[in-house]
């Protein structure tokens, strides 16, 4: 495992490396996933894949939360955009993600005259929605256990102010149902997780526990310089091959065991647990956050009325195969042609933490 020492001299990569090809196999293949998209766009950066045995290969998975956003979902906020007294405010990769028909995405609606809004964070939107009474201002909710605490401040922030133009359309998702779904699919062929540093700071390391203990997979919470992944792939090579899973926690200058209590309690405060539905990996029980009653005067599902409806991808895309690792960007019969992040077809290729945004940037 890395020391301090070792992540701030990232020159003994060459070391790691050495040891990484002594347990790499000579025949077959080791199976590595990440399941978050700063992780997958500082693989692609660093060159990680370059560099590694051909014998390990390295996956990502669902840890793009604008990639698991369903077609649905978008085709939804697409509808609501349409409203002449609705601004809607989002982080700006989520504009450019098409619903089930290619092209039509809020970054075109705005174009064409809807009130869209790309912002930093959600109390940007809540400024927003304060300085324009005249305007209902929904901000969609995107992402992890890492921006629910944000969301969840802003929520009680706009209670408190008494603020009743704003509301959120909550889209946040949780891990580890998620992880449990794809781990119980049927095409699933990993050997172990590269788990998400900025997940874990708010839920803690243990929390991911359940991997060796349950599914017998080893599992390493790594951060995301080149020195954290090297020492994470080098961990996870050797519990594979010695057929001894476990949980390392790599990133223990941020990282703790029950991980951030304050942020977890503020979660609770503000949400809790419902279905979800994401693309790639369906309806899942228990894996969305809903906001609670005593804050529904801020949800956007309940101002709005609204129903998730049917998602269908559009023909031809591959993104939903390429979350659950089951094909590479490039084997995806679009990549960097049909589809280019100048003009996207699928979710993959329009976020910065998309696999084959990251692909088409650094792999080719």
């Amino acid at each position: 495992m890395l020391c301090e020492q070792d992540f701030k001299n990232p020159g003994n990569a060459a070391g790691t490396l050495e040891k990484i090809r002594q347990y790499a196999p000579s025949s077959g293949e080791i199976r590595i996933m990440e399941i978050c998209g700063t992780h997958t766009m500082a693989i692609a950066r660093s060159g990680l894949k370059t560099v590694l045995p051909p014998s390990i290969r390295l996956l990502s998975g669902p840890g793009c939360p604008v990639c698991v956003t369903p077609a649905g979902a978008m085709d939804m906020i697409l509808s609501l955009s349409e409203k002449p007294d609705v601004l809607i405010a989002s982080y700006g990769d989520l504009l450019r993600v098409p619903g089930s028909r290619r092209g039509d995405s809020l970054m075109n609606r705005r174009g064409a005259g809807a009130k869209v809004l790309s912002v930093y964070s959600p109390m940007e939107a809540l400024q927003t929605a304060r300085e324009h009474p005249e305007l209902e201002v929904v901000f969609l909710g995107v992402g992890f256990e890492t921006t629910a605490p944000g969301t969840a401040v802003c929520i009680r922030e706009a209670a408190s102010l008494g603020v009743t133009n704003f509301s959120v359309l909550c889209l946040l998702k949780k891990t580890f149902p998620a992880l449990r779904a794809l781990i119980e699919s049927p095409d699933f062929a990993v050997d172990g997780f590269l788990c998400p540093g900025h997940v874990a700071a708010i839920t803690g390391s243990d929390a991911f526990a359940f991997l060796p203990e349950e599914y017998g997979l080893p599992a390493v919470v790594g951060g995301f310089e080149a020195a954290d992944l090297l020492g994470c792939v080098l961990e996870l090579t050797r519990m594979i091959t010695r057929k001894s899973p476990a949980l390392v926690n790599e990133y223990t200058r941020l990282v703790r065991p029950q991980g951030n209590p304050a942020a977890k309690e503020l979660i609770g405060q503000v949400f809790c647990s419902a279905p979800s539905d994401w693309r790639g990996l369906g309806h899942i029980e228990e894996s969305g956050f809903r906001i609670r009653e005593e804050y529904r005067q801020w949800d956007a599902w309940e101002k709005f009325h609204l129903t998730l409806p049917g998602s269908r991808e559009i023909p031809g895309c591959s993104c939903a195969q390429i979350i659950r690792g089951v094909l590479s960007p490039g084997e995806c019969p679009l990549f960097g042609s049909t589809c280019t992040p100048e003009n996207p077809v699928g979710p993959c290729m329009v976020s910065g933490e998309g696999a084959c945004a990251a692909a088409y940037q650094y792999d080719r």
